[in-house]
């Protein structure tokens, strides 16, 4: 296996595909204009946007085949590692990239909403699929950077770039959530193994054991990205995952103590409450009463 590259500057990275550095924290490269590469993979220190602009035929995601043949998106956020094993070739690079470095962010309205560009932590078989008009739109705005970078850097050069960052971010969210209705029959699916395995954790006794499933833990089951996992259940049903799975927890917790002659402090610990007065307070966060009044209620 291959020795992991660290990309920690914008120099590095540009010094790497043999292009001209003309902004120490930021650049744009255009895969054409750069030298034919080796394979290998790296460990990045810097936010990465990839552009692939190449025909390639359709893009298979699980079962499924998607209908764009260029304009795929992939993003990277400082300590990710992403790459191919060595070959031992030479290829020619293709596509766009656009690199910032966290240093680059301070001082900008952009180094607080980073975080809110939830894609940078999805898997790579949770790419974004362009468009054509979308892709145009996309390399517009790497054009756009690109240009700026080439200005001397004045008092204007950072609010500029910055904002020109922020502009292709804020497309990518607008592409992401056409990609979500889109894939309506994909999400559907996995909307439905999502409920599923609520159904089956809790009717196994795993709750006893470990309590509330967690958002990572439903994410990894169904193979997904916490953050994909969670901006697909946010779409599709208008509520978080973490609140989809309290409410499910909740519908639980009400069934048992309505059909069964259990103690409130039996059901409390077979949903994984160490103290009955602890379900008491979540169940009366949730549902308005106590488990008791609701018991009462509905005798």
């Amino acid at each position: 296996m291959s020795n992991i590259m660290k990309i920690d500057t914008g120099q590095q990275y540009n010094d790497y595909f043999g292009v001209e550095t003309c902004h120490p924290l930021v650049s744009v490269i255009e895969g054409s204009k750069a030298k034919p590469l080796r394979y290998g993979r790296k460990l990045y220190g810097v936010y990465a946007v990839l552009l692939k602009d190449t025909m390639c035929g359709s893009l298979k995601y699980r079962q499924s085949i998607y209908d764009y043949q260029r304009g795929t998106m992939l993003f990277l956020a400082p300590g990710q590692v992403m790459g191919s094993e060595d070959d031992g070739e030479l290829h020619q690079p293709e596509g766009w990239v656009l690199t910032f470095h966290p240093e680059f962010l301070r001082g900008t309205p952009l180094s607080s909403m980073i975080k809110e560009y939830s894609y940078f932590s999805y898997n790579a078989n949770e790419a974004l699929h362009l468009s054509e008009q979308e892709r145009r739109t996309i390399l517009e705005c790497m054009e756009k950077i690109r240009a700026e970078l080439q200005y001397p850097v004045d008092k204007h050069s950072k609010s500029l770039i910055a904002d020109n960052i922020k502009l292709l971010l804020d497309y990518c969210i607008r592409f992401y959530d056409r990609q979500f209705i889109t894939r309506e029959n994909a999400n559907h699916d996995i909307l439905t193994r999502f409920e599923n395995l609520l159904d089956n954790y809790f009717a196994s006794g795993k709750a006893a054991e470990h309590g509330m499933p967690s958002v990572q833990y439903c994410a990894d089951t169904l193979c997904l990205s916490a953050n994909y996992f969670s901006d697909l259940v946010k779409k599709e049903t208008g509520l978080s995952a973490l609140k989809h799975i309290q409410q499910k927890m909740l519908d639980v917790a009400k069934e048992r103590i309505f059909d069964t002659p259990k103690s409130i402090s039996e059901i409390s610990y077979e949903l994984g409450f160490p103290y009955p007065q602890h379900f008491s307070r979540w169940f009366k966060k949730m549902a308005g009463c106590t488990p008791n009044d609701y018991r009462s209620l509905n005798a």
